[in-house]
C-alpha cells in the first residue's frame, strides 16, 4: 500500500469515500474560523527580535503574567470551594427549599461579570454606598475592593456556577447504592464521600473548574474595572496606545496560557469516571439533622452577595438617575435595536455555518471530520480581545474597506461563538435514526433532499437552541464589540461601558436591567427544559 493511500485511509472512512462537496464546504468553514489568528502570528513574528525579547522579559510583562496566573488560580480554587458544597447540598441532601436554592445558585451565571464589578466598586469602593453607610458608626476605612483580591472575588461570584452545574449533574446521576454499600461497611459519611462520591464526580469538578479558569484568564471587563494589570487589560491599553507589536506579543502569550488550559480540559475529558448512571439511584436524600437549617446560610449568603448587591446598587442608581443629568450619556432605544440586530445576524450566520460542519462530523467518524469540528472551537477558546485584535490587524492592513463595519463585527461573533451551534446541532443529528435517512434515499431523494426532508426537521430544535445561545452570548460580549464596532454604533454593552468609564453609573441602569432580563429569560428556558426533580 502506498503512503499516499495510507494517509487517505487514515483521514477518511477507510474506503476513501467522502462527499466532496460537503467535505470542501466544511474545510472552508473550518479554515475561515482559524484564519484570523494567522494574522496575529504574522504581526508578532515581524517584531524585531531584540525589541521582542525586551518586551517579553520586561518587568511589566512579568507582572502581567504573574497577576493573570494568580487570578486564574484564585478563581478556580474559590469556585470549587463554593460550587461543590452548593451542588452537594442541592442535589443530595434534605436542604430546606432545595429546589428554590438549586435555581438561585445558578442565577449568578446570567450576570455579566463586568456588571458585577462596577456594582461592587460602587458599593464597596473608597467612597461607595457601603462606606457611606458605615461612616456614622465611626468606621472610616474598609478593605480595598480594587486589585487582585477584588477581581478574584467578583469573577468567582459569577463563574462558580460552572463548577456548581457540572458537579450537580454528576451527583444527580450518581448510583447511590454504592454509597449505601460503603455505609454498610462501617464507613462514615465523610469517608463514604471520599471513597465513593468524590472519584465519580472528580471529572465533573475538574471540567467545571477549567471552564472557570478559562473565563478568568480571558475576562476583560472585571480586571479593567478593578485596575488589575492582566493580559486582557494590558492588551487593550496597548491597542489604544498604538503599541501594536507589544499587544500582539501579549496576545500570543495569552494564547499559550489558553492552550495549556485546553490541554488540561482534553486530559480531563479523556478520563473515565466510575459508573454513574442513575439505574441504582434512590430518591432518599442525605439527612442533615441539626445542620439542616444552618446549611441554608451557604446558598443564602452567596446569592445575597452575587445577586442582591448588584440589584441594590441598580435600584439606588435608578432612584438617583435625575441627578446631574447629561444628555450625551442618556440611554437610547436604538442601542437595544443595534444589539438585537447584530446578535440576530450572528445567530443566523452561525447556524448556517454550523450545519455543514456538524452534519459532516456526525456522519463521518474520521480524523478529518474531527479536525474540522475542532477547528471551529478555536475562536471560542481564544479570548475575545485577542480575536478582536487579530481582526483589527487583518482588516486595517489588508481590507480597509471592511474594517469597522457591521459585517466584520458579525463575522467576529460567528468565529467566537460558532461552537455553541456546532455542539448542539451535532448532538441533534446523532439522535436521528439513520434508517429514516436511508429510506428517503431509496425513495429517490438526493443527499440534500434527504437532509431537507428528514434530517433538518428532526434536528431543527437543536439548531435553533444553539442559535439562541449565540444570540444571548453575543448580546453580552464586551471586548469584541468595543474594538470592532463601527464608529457611532452604540449597543447595550457599549452604553454600560461608557457609563462605567465616566463613573456615571446611573446611566448604566436601564441597559443593565435589559441585559439581565434577556439573560434571565434564557436561564428560565434552559431550566424549564430540564424539568422534573433532577432538573434545576
Amino acid at each position: 500500500m502506498s503512503w499516499t493511500r495510507r494517509i487517505r485511509d487514515a483521514l477518511t472512512d477507510g474506503d476513501g469515500r467522502l462527499p466532496p462537496g460537503l467535505t470542501l464546504l466544511s474545510a472552508a468553514i473550518a479554515a475561515t474560523m482559524v484564519f484570523p489568528l494567522a494574522w496575529l502570528v504574522i504581526e508578532a513574528v515581524t517584531v524585531e527580535r531584540s525589541r521582542a525579547l525586551d518586551l517579553l522579559f520586561s518587568a511589566d510583562t512579568a507582572e502581567v503574567i504573574f497577576n493573570s496566573l494568580l487570578l486564574m488560580a484564585g478563581v478556580t480554587v474559590l469556585s470549587i470551594l463554593i460550587g461543590v458544597p452548593l451542588a452537594y447540598l442541592t442535589a443530595r441532601t434534605d436542604l430546606p427549599f432545595r429546589r428554590f436554592w438549586s435555581v438561585v445558585a445558578a442565577l449568578p451565571l446570567v450576570v455579566p461579570s463586568y456588571v458585577g464589578a462596577f456594582a461592587f466598586v460602587s458599593a464597596f469602593g473608597p467612597r461607595g454606598e457601603f462606606h457611606d453607610a458605615l461612616a456614622p458608626l465611626g468606621i472610616e476605612r474598609i478593605p480595598d475592593v480594587y486589585g487582585l483580591p477584588g477581581a478574584i472575588l467578583v469573577i468567582t461570584l459569577y463563574t462558580y456556577p460552572y463548577v456548581y452545574l457540572t458537579t450537580r449533574a454528576a451527583l444527580l446521576s450518581l448510583d447511590t447504592t454504592l454509597i449505601e454499600a460503603a455505609r454498610t461497611l462501617n464507613h462514615g459519611r465523610i469517608e463514604a464521600f471520599r471513597r465513593v462520591t468524590l472519584p465519580v464526580i472528580r471529572p465533573a469538578i475538574a471540567a467545571g473548574s477549567l471552564l472557570a479558569a478559562l473565563y478568568a484568564v480571558s475576562d476583560f471587563g472585571t480586571p479593567s474595572i478593578m485596575r488589575l494589570p492582566v493580559f486582557t487589560r494590558q492588551i487593550y491599553v496597548e491597542y489604544n496606545a498604538f503599541g501594536r507589536d507589544y499587544a500582539a506579543l501579549l496576545s500570543l502569550q495569552l494564547l499559550a496560557v489558553v492552550l495549556v488550559v485546553l490541554a488540561l480540559e482534553w486530559l480531563v475529558r479523556s478520563e473515565r469516571s466510575a459508573p454513574g448512571d442513575d439505574a441504582g439511584s434512590t430518591d432518599r436524600p442525605v439527612r442533615l439533622g441539626r445542620w439542616r437549617w444552618p446549611a441554608t446560610l451557604l446558598p443564602a449568603s452567596v446569592s445575597a452577595v452575587a445577586l442582591v448587591v448588584p440589584l441594590w446598587i441598580l435600584l439606588l442608581w435608578l432612584l438617583r438617575s435625575d441627578a446631574g443629568r447629561r444628555p450625551s450619556m442618556a440611554f437610547e432605544p436604538v442601542q437595544v435595536l443595534n444589539s438585537v440586530s447584530v446578535a440576530a445576524a450572528a445567530a443566523v450566520a452561525a447556524a448556517l455555518a454550523a450545519i455543514p460542519v456538524a452534519y459532516f462530523a456526525a456522519n463521518h467518524d474520521t480524523p478529518l471530520a474531527t479536525l474540522f469540528e475542532r477547528a471551529t472551537y478555536v475562536g471560542f477558546a481564544v479570548p475575545g480581545i485577542v480575536l478582536a485584535l487579530a481582526l483589527v490587524y487583518f482588516g486595517s492592513g489588508y481590507l480597509p474597506w471592511l474594517y469597522q463595519t457591521i459585517p466584520l463585527l458579525v463575522f467576529a461573533y460567528v468565529v467566537r461563538f460558532l461552537p455553541q451551534v456546532v455542539g448542539s446541532a451535532r448532538t441533534a443529528i446523532l439522535g436521528v435514526d439513520p434508517t429514516l435517512v436511508e429510506a428517503s434515499r431509496t425513495l429517490g431523494e438526493s443527499s440534500m433532499g434527504a437532509f431537507r426532508r428528514v434530517t433538518f426537521p428532526l434536528t431543527r430544535s437543536g439548531i435553533v437552541a444553539g442559535a439562541a445561545l449565540v444570540f444571548l452570548t453575543t448580546m453580552k460580549e464586551l471586548p469584541v464589540t468595543l474594538i470592532l464596532r463601527p464608529s457611532g454604533f452604540e449597543t447595550i454593552v457599549t452604553q454600560i461601558w461608557r457609563a462605567q468609564e465616566s463613573a456615571l453609573y446611573q446611566y448604566a441602569v436601564v441597559p443593565t436591567l435589559i441585559l439581565l432580563v434577556i439573560s434571565g429569560l434564557s436561564m428560565v428556558v434552559i431550566l424549564a427544559q430540564e424539568g422534573g426533580e433532577e432538573g434545576l
